[in-house]
């Protein structure tokens, strides 16, 4: 009688999880909206070597308070990663709790801006600076209000009784949020900084 052996399998080495398909397409997209704002700080500057005086006279800009303003939008993304530690944990009343404040955060930071745009000194149409002031600001504005609408969003899914992935959604409109408190230092630094 022959005892045959039975060939054995190789052991399998434990699969790593899929990527998010949500957080690939945010990647994605954010490297879009990098690209979007590089065109408009290369127009910045192109604008600035071209003209002798940069910003002209007549532009004042309230760097102080903006610098407060941008101070508060900085520390908003300390508010958003600790709603994406609190949805971590499967805390879904601390991430909408941490999501509000961030929203707040960046209520605070807006209402800054309209408060510059009212009492700016110039218009969009007066000359080359005002137009690049107003079109980076006004996106990047543009910006701050949709990642608001994104945050009220994300409450909303996660909160009740959904059974949204609190985790993987909170940290997708974190990578937003990162980015756009990112774009604005940048932003701050070459409009009110370099001047």
């Amino acid at each position: 009688m022959s005892v045959t052996a039975e060939p054995t399998q190789p052991a399998q080495a434990p699969r790593e999880p899929a990527p998010s398909t949500l957080g690939v397409g945010v990647i994605i997209w954010l490297a879009s909206e990098m690209m979007f704002f590089a065109g408009l700080f290369a127009a910045y500057f192109t604008l600035r070597s071209a003209n002798d005086v940069w910003p002209p006279d007549d532009v004042e800009l309230e760097t102080l308070r903006t610098a407060i303003a941008t101070l508060v939008l900085v520390s908003s993304s300390g508010t958003m990663h600790m709603a994406v530690a609190a949805s971590s944990r499967d805390d879904r009343r601390g991430a909408v709790t941490w999501l509000s404040i961030t929203a707040l955060l960046g209520s605070i930071f807006l209402l800054n801006q309209v408060t510059e745009y009212a009492q700016a000194d110039f218009r969009i149409d007066d000359h080359a600076y005002a137009s690049a002031f107003y079109l980076m600001t006004g996106f990047h504005g543009l910006h701050v209000i949709g990642g608001l609408v994104f945050m009220a969003a994300v409450a909303v899914a996660i909160s009740g009784r959904s059974r949204a992935p609190a985790h993987q959604t909170v940290e997708v409109c974190g990578y937003y949020w990162h980015f756009v408190d990112v774009v604005w230092v940048a932003m701050f630094s070459t409009i009110y900084l370099l001047r």
